[in-house]
């Protein structure tokens, strides 16, 4: 049996673990959350620096519906450069659906229809690039519970929400600290590896 792919996750998240609406007021404003846009203040050039190690990889992304459809309504539309831009429309993209039906017009998309816990443990076992997860948070805490998450990269800013979807559900998992560095504006970047009993 050949190597498994990788399946990476990288969050914003907040002190209180919330994930929800990080980059704008109208990303996620399920549960009237008023916060929408917390990460914003966050940026800087160390952080990007440190968020585009490995972006020129071989890899592919991996993404719930919702969160596909609000990166699709963007990045296509982007044209200033920022080298995002070029990746994300360029990678290969997975998208997981309940819904069959569900249409994607972002290029290089691929739809996974059905149960997220089955369609993406058949794609992390054939061959092919690792995957890497954005937002996604329905999905993420699906995989999480059935242990196909293999690292966590967790961009955690120097706030508490105290609302919000939070990232991690009622799933127990030790994790064990590879790697981390804090931005001059607080933010730490930190990479976890799911410790397997």
């Amino acid at each position: 049996m050949g190597r498994m792919r990788r399946i990476t996750v990288t969050e914003n998240i907040s002190l209180d673990g919330v994930m929800q609406a990080p980059a704008s007021r109208e990303e996620d404003t399920r549960g009237e959350f008023p916060y929408g846009g917390w990460a914003i203040a966050g940026s800087d050039d160390a952080l990007a620096a440190e968020m585009a190690v490995g972006m020129g990889a071989d890899g592919a992304m991996l993404f719930g519906h919702r969160t596909y459809r609000s990166m699709a309504a963007f990045w296509p539309h982007q044209a200033d450069g920022n080298p995002y831009t070029e990746y994300l429309n360029r990678v290969e993209k997975f998208v997981v659906s309940r819904n069959a039906a569900t249409r994607l017009e972002w290029e290089n998309s691929t739809l996974l229809a059905g149960d997220a816990i089955k369609t993406v443990a058949t794609l992390k076992h054939g061959d092919g690039p690792d995957l890497s997860i954005l937002g996604s948070g329905m999905v993420v805490r699906s995989l999480a519970a059935a242990h196909l998450i293999d690292e966590y990269v967790l961009v955690i800013h120097p706030l508490v929400l105290g609302t919000g979807t939070k990232l991690f559900g009622s799933t127990h998992q030790p994790m064990e600290l590879t790697h981390s560095t804090t931005t001059p504006k607080g933010v730490t970047v930190a990479r976890y590896v799911p410790i397997r009993s």
